[in-house]
């Protein structure tokens, strides 16, 4: 992966930026095809306003190796980081590159940090889960998209981290189990870094030509500057007649042609399938704009009961999922 960097770090004008530590600054990486596959390995571009980042896959070997374990935490090495957005940053974790990590779609994994220590002198722990957007059937790598809050506790411990750290890491924690073709029409209603198991679908079903459901998303976020993996979202949308996306910002600019505040009922009536038994409408995103919408969780974490505009509009509990 080294040598890929800098051949085309010598291609590519200065102007990237990265965290510090990061040996993948000093350049932009080139914003082209979604993939471009040649000799076994392929290239996958990610790109979000103002900056852009290129990650090149492990290539696949045989073996029946899980790197997970739901039972123990696991050490993973980061390899390297490359800023997304103003305020979110891409970590990929390597692992033995004969093994798979071990999640199905949609699933996601547990992460620890420590914080200190309690009274006794035993250490303390902060968790966040969080959903990968690399393949999941990536052997040697996965891919964590993370927004750095400033009082965030679990995203300040990845924003400390330099390449040769390690991440402590449990799972999968199943989500949604999706299969093909398990409803004819999924709608997507995601915010922020929301997107990640969103994605994870989307490139399930994409990947699969066998798979003919069609994916409506609507993207929430606060600015265009703050849509992550935006232009990859857009060539997949451009390359598969079955995806479509519509974006919202609360703070557009002057150049801004998408939509406009919260998600409203006339925009979840325009782009999202109708409450029917062949409809599903995944939703993730911050606590305020999943009430919203569909209401959150409840208090054991299981789906909770419906409302916002999902069931002002006849949706009903079997039709939506909460992540």
């Amino acid at each position: 992966m080294a040598a890929f960097f800098q051949r085309l770090a010598k291609a590519a004008p200065a102007g990237f930026t990265a965290g510090a530590g990061n040996s993948m600054s000093g350049f932009r990486f080139p914003i082209g095809a979604l993939a471009a596959v040649s000799g076994g390995i392929s290239y996958i571009y990610y790109h979000s306003s103002p900056n852009s980042v290129c990650l090149d896959e492990i290539k696949e070997q045989s073996g029946p190796k899980v790197a997970l374990n739901p039972d123990k935490w696991t050490e993973f090495k980061l390899q390297d980081t490359a800023r997304v957005s103003h305020n979110t940053q891409l970590f990929r974790f390597t692992f033995d590159p004969t093994a798979k990590l071990g999640l199905d779609v949609a699933s996601c994994l547990i992460t620890r940090a420590p914080i200190g220590q309690d009274a006794e002198g035993k250490p303390k722990f902060v968790t966040r889960p969080y959903t990968p957007i690399s393949d999941p059937d990536s052997k040697g790598y996965f891919d964590l998209l993370i927004k750095v809050y400033p009082e965030g506790k679990m995203s300040q411990h990845f924003a400390s981290l330099k390449p040769g750290d390690v991440l402590e890491v449990k799972g999968p924690i199943e989500k949604l189990k999706y299969t093909p073709n398990m409803k004819k029409h999924i709608g997507m209603i995601a915010g922020g870094s929301g997107i990640t198991p969103m994605l994870q679908v989307i490139e399930a079903i994409l990947k699969n030509p066998d798979d003919t459901t069609k994916v409506s998303l609507l993207y929430a976020n606060v600015s265009p500057d703050d849509i992550l993996l935006k232009q990859k979202l857009d060539l997949l949308a451009a390359g598969y007649p079955n995806l479509k996306v519509y974006y919202t910002v609360d703070n557009p600019t002057n150049s801004w042609k998408g939509g406009k505040g919260y998600i409203s009922k006339e925009m979840a009536v325009k782009g999202l399938p109708g409450p029917t038994e062949d409809t599903l409408i995944l939703v993730c995103g911050p606590p305020g704009m999943m009430g919203h919408i569909s209401g959150g969780k409840a208090k054991d974490w299981t789906q909770g009961e419906l409302s916002g505009i999902l069931k002002e509009l006849g949706y009903t509990e079997k039709m939506v999922y909460k992540f």
